[in-house]
């Protein structure tokens, strides 16, 4: 059409308008296939090259063999200013502090025999005070050999009585060649610090030249797991008693002893409260009965993403609410695509401000009737203006982009996700319930699998106790140390106080 061209009539107007929509639609479709290619290159290079431009992205196709640290390292780049010229300075934060509950140990440091003789006069000089400074310091972990004898006594009139011999302290592993200690460390070292246990056998020769197979640790860690198993049952009890619980789950690889040398795709449910007790639940599938026979007829809040198993459960007055972290997800997803998308930046500074809303109450200390007060007055109006800008950019998007999908699931899950205005307890999002989930992936790329369906529940019974712990803020090493000697001979009705959430509210 050439630039003189001047439309008058109608069918002239209604080409223009045809040619209009079509090449709308022509630069939808492209920007869908520009997001999928970028997609794909992001899968294909790491989560590094999402900082990386379409340009960036391109030049590393050309490149062969380009490795996933290359291009994380070409992400961290900074880009260089527009002027050469002087950097600002920036002010140090200062030398940190070491922590003040960690013991100190004294050391000082003489002077010199030079030093002690004054250098004009030749007097013996004296002491006026001490120059200080504090540095961390570690002792290497001793190994020795604990030679236990038990005391025997016998009446020498009364020789029918028999001998009677000190009785030994209760172990973990009954008869067993390593001490209750060892037995705890080598917890704590895989499921706390990811050490598989082959790297732990590795060590222990190292250190000590005993040679101790994987598979006698993996006995010691089984035998805990066993103990635990009803102790997380008391813990399962703690939860659905209570209001609320966030749940989540993920995969782990399992061995199935079949001889078939392929791995099941097991999972580990986790039920939690934020800043309280989380239980794993080991399953052999993701299908709704695990949900289903974990929280039986709980009726309080659950919150979750949404995955459709979780609907449909529990008791009759059992209330689901969505996250709203999931759904920032999605949209920073849809940025990660296409940087400068015009529909998507709104929305997510909308959401970066609700976010804000109940930082502002943690800042300022408030409690959850005032913090609600707070979500009324400036959550709901936001929420309004989210819902119309996610309408009108679904409106505006190709049914199979990135764009759409996001605005299809907040949608979808509106209601769920604005739940948090009726009940002050509930959180935003499901956050602390994907950190849980953090320690087992990166967990399952140290010790690959589980090894076998009846390890599953014994795995998920230690680190039902290890997560409690971590966000209860309690030393998994001294618990354990006070629950498991002698845990088998706890009476059932006594294990509810044994929990991590009743231990640390005990007087010890």
């Amino acid at each position: 059409m050439s630039a003189s061209f001047i439309p008058s009539a109608p069918a002239d107007l209604a080409l223009i308008e045809q040619l209009k929509n079509q090449l709308q639609l022509a630069e939808l479709k492209i920007q869908a296939l520009e997001e999928r290619l970028r997609k794909q290159r992001i899968e294909k290079y790491g989560r590094g090259s999402e900082k990386l431009s379409d340009a960036q992205l391109e030049l590393l196709e050309l490149e062969l063999g380009v490795s996933s640290l290359e291009v994380e390292a070409e992400s961290q780049r900074q880009p260089l200013p527009p002027s050469s010229g002087p950097r600002p300075n920036r002010s140090h934060p200062g030398r940190q502090t070491l922590p003040a509950h960690l013991p100190r140990v004294e050391r000082v440091l003489h002077c010199t025999s030079e030093q002690k003789a004054c250098q004009h006069c030749g007097q013996e000089t004296v002491v006026i005070g001490y120059d200080k400074s504090e540095r961390l310091d570690v002792e290497p972990a001793k190994y020795f050999v604990e030679v236990i004898k038990r005391e025997k006594r016998a009446c020498p009139d009364c020789e029918e009585k028999g001998v009677m011999a000190a009785p030994l302290p209760p172990q973990i592993i009954d008869k067993g060649l390593a001490s209750n200690e060892v037995v705890i460390s080598t917890i704590i070292q895989k499921y706390c610090d990811h050490l598989p246990l082959y790297r732990q056998s590795a060590i222990l020769e190292r250190d000590t030249g005993l040679e101790l197979s994987r598979a006698t640790l993996d006995g010691w860690v089984l035998a805990v797991g066993e103990l635990l198993i009803p102790v997380s049952g008391a813990m399962r009890k703690e939860l659905i008693t209570g209001s609320y619980i966030q749940a989540d789950e993920t995969p782990v690889p399992v061995q199935m002893q079949d001889g078939g040398g392929k791995h099941h795709q097991g999972y580990l449910w986790q039920y939690g409260r934020p800043e309280g007790t989380v239980v794993f639940d080991f399953r052999l599938s993701r299908g709704r009965d695990g949900p289903q026979q974990f929280l039986g007829k709980f009726e309080g809040l659950l919150q979750t993403d949404g995955y459709a198993a979780y609907d449909q459960i529990g008791g009759p007055n059992i209330v689901h609410a969505a996250c709203w972290a999931h759904v920032a997800r999605y949209f920073r997803e849809v940025l990660t695509l296409n940087v400068k998308d015009p529909l998507a930046m709104p929305i997510v500074g909308q959401i970066h401000d609700l976010f804000a809303i109940d930082a502002e109450a943690r800042q300022r200390g408030l409690s959850l009737e005032a913090r609600q007060a707070l979500r009324l007055e400036k959550a709901k109006p936001l929420l309004n203006a989210i819902r119309k800008q996610i309408e009108f950019a679904r409106a505006r998007a190709l049914p199979a982009s990135a764009l759409a999908k996001a605005c299809n699931y907040t949608l979808n899950l509106w209601q769920k996700l604005t739940r948090f205005l009726e009940y002050p307890e509930l959180e935003l999002s499901n956050n602390p319930a994907e950190n849980s989930m953090r320690p087992v992936a990166v967990g399952r790329k140290n010790w690959i699998h589980v090894g076998s369906k009846q390890a599953g529940p014994k795995i998920a019974a230690i680190l039902s106790v290890v997560e409690s712990c971590r966000r209860l803020k309690l030393s998994i090493h001294d618990y354990l140390t006070a629950i498991l000697p002698g845990l088998a001979d706890v009476p059932t009705s006594n294990l509810s106080s044994l929990t991590p959430a009743a231990w640390s509210n005990s007087p010890r």
